[in-house]
């Protein structure tokens, strides 16, 4: 977590404000995963009733592109280490353990959203929304966005439909039927 970005400062916030167990993960350093450099986690979350979440925050603004010319798209890109590193820990952290792509979007004064939107909310005088998406549900969708900067991302629809309010992601975790 870096301390001076204020998506992840607003993230711990709505955590902590649900009650839910929350480490925040210094990245001053590269982490290491068994025998290879691996981008951190931003934090590692236990939800109240056992969801293990590692997760990933990617902050963007909405709308976003320049003042003059707002775009009104909910970005979803990432880059390819966001991706196969969060994935690779929670894999190393064990069973239950789920990699959550944390989309926090800052919702500019321009845009109205009803009052009654999940996991929307203020902090520092701002107005986010949180949202997620499973990074296993990622992967098996990403493409490649740009391979000059190493970013990829998903087409919109299927975003749409993987998408989630991330409060949905502090549930139980399912049960799989033997």
């Amino acid at each position: 977590m870096n301390r001076d970005n204020h998506y992840e400062a607003a993230f711990e916030a709505f955590l902590r404000a649900r009650g839910v167990a929350v480490v925040p993960v210094v990245e001053a350093r590269r982490s290491y995963l068994d025998d290879e450099d691996a981008k951190s986690p931003d934090f590692l979350v236990i939800g109240p009733d056992d969801a293990r979440l590692v997760v990933d925050v990617k902050g963007r603004k909405f709308p976003g592109g320049a003042a003059d010319r707002p775009r009104k798209v909910w970005e979803h890109w990432a880059t390819r280490s966001d991706v196969t590193d969060l994935a690779r820990w929670a894999a190393r952290l064990g069973p239950g353990f789920r990699g959550v792509l944390a989309f926090v979007y800052q919702v500019l004064p321009t845009v109205a959203l009803p009052d009654d939107t999940l996991d929307l909310f203020a902090h520092a005088g701002r107005s986010y929304l949180a949202r997620g998406v499973a990074v296993e549900d990622y992967a098996g969708h990403m493409r490649p966005r740009s391979p000059r900067w190493g970013t990829v991302d998903i087409p919109t629809d299927t975003f749409r439909q993987l998408v989630k309010p991330f409060t949905a992601f502090l549930e139980a975790p399912e049960e799989s039927v033997v």
